[in-house]
């Protein structure tokens, strides 16, 4: 009978198991399906399902589960299935330790998040040191917390001892941090802002941390839109374009520089190309109420101009960086032009629920993972036409 069953089993294994073998089979031992799919039978008698499958160069063991809970049929499925996302990128352990316990751990995402990042990444060594570093400093903290539990108090812990002593080590840890946490958010295991952009307020400044731009608190914005609109001794296209930067987040050169075939007020959306872009990408800016009056108001200071925000001094050239600049210190402000753009950041961080990818397309920043990209490109134009008509009634209430 056990010659015959070895026959048996050769043969089944040509052609693949049938559901009767898996229900009958009591002799230990592996018994393969094909494409890595293999019956275990222990000396116990129990049977398991497990996927054998190659990772990055690695073999990796994927339990299914047992006979029991898990038929031939649906072992199959599930072997597909993992497949095509260890083809896709993704580590099936890791994936399959997060399925079943619901929400993930800080560490099964940072391997998801590293996993989908692997490919983009000409750089081989850059892509070992992206997951060493969070191994080296965040796992020991975080990396068995689920994800959804992971709070400011938790970065600060693992930042502090290295902030002052390796501040690049400490920065990127803060970044692959965020983007790991934002992975977890676009995907559903949590909710509300990464605690991630709030660490730095307890945080000393690092000595080799590059000069930003100086920016205004958001809390004084309103009063400083005020004092701008009521400004009438300065130049009032100078006044319109600096209330416009502002009100639409964007950088000085992309406002300064824009023509009026840009703006679409029917849309009402301005679409700037890449060419103009720092990024090298085209970007659409949804235009609150009062954006779309000061593009009115400039077409009527320069009608027929090549740029809405025309110098009448320069012959209906561009307003200058400088003329934004001046502008600014003689209303006595502290800030930059370019600092409006932490003014909203933080504003949106701090006082709304609006997600930080919806920000982060509103500032037209590079986006980190291909994950995050999948996530922003199914959201809709109107969430960010929400988020600038909020920031437009908080600057000023038109």
């Amino acid at each position: 009978m056990a010659v015959q069953d070895d026959i048996s089993t050769v043969s089944r294994r040509k052609r693949g198991l049938t559901a009767l073998f898996v229900e009958k089979v009591k002799t230990p031992g592996r018994y393969g399906d094909g494409n890595g799919l293999m019956l275990v039978v222990d000396s116990s008698g129990a049977s398991r399902w497990v996927l054998r499958i190659q990772v990055h160069g690695r073999r990796r063991d994927v339990g299914l589960g047992g006979t029991s809970v898990v038929s031939l049929a649906e072992a199959r499925d599930l072997a597909h299935e993992i497949r095509r996302k260890a083809k896709a990128g993704a580590d099936p352990v890791a994936v399959r330790r997060a399925e079943r316990e619901g929400v993930p751990t800080f560490s099964d995402c940072a391997k998801v998040v590293h996993a989908a990042l692997l490919k983009t990444w000409k750089n081989g060594k850059h892509g070992d040191q992206w997951l060493t570093t969070l191994e080296t400093y965040a796992f020991p903290i975080v990396g068995k917390r689920p994800i959804n539990r992971v709070e400011t108090a938790d970065v600060l812990r693992i930042l502090s001892p290295i902030w002052t002593d390796k501040p690049e080590t400490a920065r990127r840890v803060l970044q692959r941090m965020r983007t790991v946490i934002d992975h977890a958010t676009a995907a559903g295991h949590r909710s509300g802002e990464n605690p991630c952009r709030l660490v730095k307020m307890g945080l000393p400044k690092q000595n080799d941390e590059p000069e930003h731009h100086a920016a205004l608190p958001y809390a004084a914005l309103p009063a400083f839109m005020i004092k701008l609109r009521g400004a009438g001794d300065y130049d009032p296209m100078i006044r319109l374009a600096l209330e416009f930067l502002i009100l639409t987040a964007a950088r000085s050169g992309e406002v300064r520089g824009a023509p009026p075939a840009e703006f679409d007020l029917k849309a009402k959306l301005w679409t700037v190309p890449p060419e103009r872009m720092k990024g090298g990408k085209e970007h659409i800016v949804p235009l609150s109420p009062r954006a779309i009056e000061i593009i009115g108001e400039a077409q009527k200071l320069a009608p027929n101009a090549e740029f809405v925000f025309a110098s009448k001094r320069t012959g209906g050239k561009p307003l200058s960086d400088m003329a934004l600049t001046m502008l600014l210190r003689r209303l006595k402000v502290d800030a930059t032009a370019h600092g409006f753009r932490s003014t909203f950041r933080d504003w949106v961080s701090e006082e709304t629920d609006f997600p930080s990818e919806v920000a982060e397309m509103a500032l037209a920043h590079e986006i980190d993972s291909k994950v995050e990209k999948a996530y922003r490109r199914g959201k809709l134009l109107e969430k960010r036409r929400a988020l600038m008509i909020a920031w437009a009634t908080f600057a000023g209430g038109r």
